[in-house]
């Protein structure tokens, strides 16, 4: 049995899909909808969410894709699809086994410290001293997902307290941290990902960050015969929140 929960919909063959930073499960539940009729896709609920293990002292990339795998075997999927950190856990997963397809929006791949770093420090020191929504605009902000600035926080502000999704955001924010450490701990010339031997399908939005499509390129020339497409319209939320049914067209192409 696999150590870490997953959410189940639709029927046809296996597609295991493998949530970002500050996500869960059921953030993908219309992606996962929209793909019902061709796939049965089984949402996995990483560690630290809802009740799947805590991160705990020992976590790093290595458990995170162990339990990616336990979760492949248990429902014999044969395909993967991840969305940015959960992107990264499924590119790894792909150097340690044979699949069918693996599908990445833009992964949390650092290549030649194209992510930005200096937020984390700060990140900590505003997680520590109880200031949550100032924590989450800082990281937000430095990582260019959205405007910095008083306004700004006090709109999460009152997210974290008054709205039911903005809570359970916030509940996540100490997982960015560990997470965070493990995409710094492995950036790289990328180099590593040309022994991935599935076909690759690379997805990303127009409207995102720049250094996402500087690692999406990289990727594409680096992993053998890999497609990437690029959506003018879409942004780095696209499989959770501002386009999952534009992404699950993708996935079915």
């Amino acid at each position: 049995m696999a150590s870490v929960d997953f959410v189940t919909t639709g029927q046809g063959p296996g597609l295991v899909v493998l949530p970002g930073m500050t996500r869960r499960a059921r953030h993908y539940q219309a992606l996962a909808e929209a793909l019902a009729d061709a796939f049965t896709v089984h949402v996995v609920e990483r560690r630290g969410r809802g009740r799947s293990p805590a991160q705990g002292d020992d976590y790093g990339l290595e458990v995170e894709v162990s339990d990616a795998l336990e979760v492949l075997e248990e429902t014999k999927s044969r395909q993967v699809f991840g969305h940015s950190y959960g992107g990264l856990v499924a590119l790894h997963a792909a150097l340690r086994t044979e699949f069918d397809r693996v599908i990445v929006y833009e992964p949390g791949v650092s290549v030649h410290g194209s992510l930005p770093w200096e937020w984390l420090p700060r990140y900590e020191e505003l997680l520590a001293a109880g200031h949550d929504a100032r924590a989450m605009v800082h990281f937000l902000h430095s990582c260019d997902f959205m405007p910095g600035g008083p306004v700004a926080t006090a709109a999460v502000w009152g997210m974290q307290r008054f709205n039911a999704e903005g809570r359970a955001t916030r509940e996540l924010l100490p997982t960015v941290v560990r997470e965070s450490r493990v995409v710094r701990e492995l950036d790289s010339d990328g180099s590593r990902y040309a022994a991935v031997t599935a076909p690759t399908l690379l997805l990303g939005g127009g409207r995102s960050p720049a250094y996402t499509q500087e690692a999406l390129i990289l990727l594409a020339d680096t992993i053998p015969g890999a497609h990437l497409v690029v959506t003018p319209g879409l942004d780095h939320n696209a499989p959770d929140l501002s386009g999952p049914a534009a992404v699950a067209e993708l996935i079915r192409a």
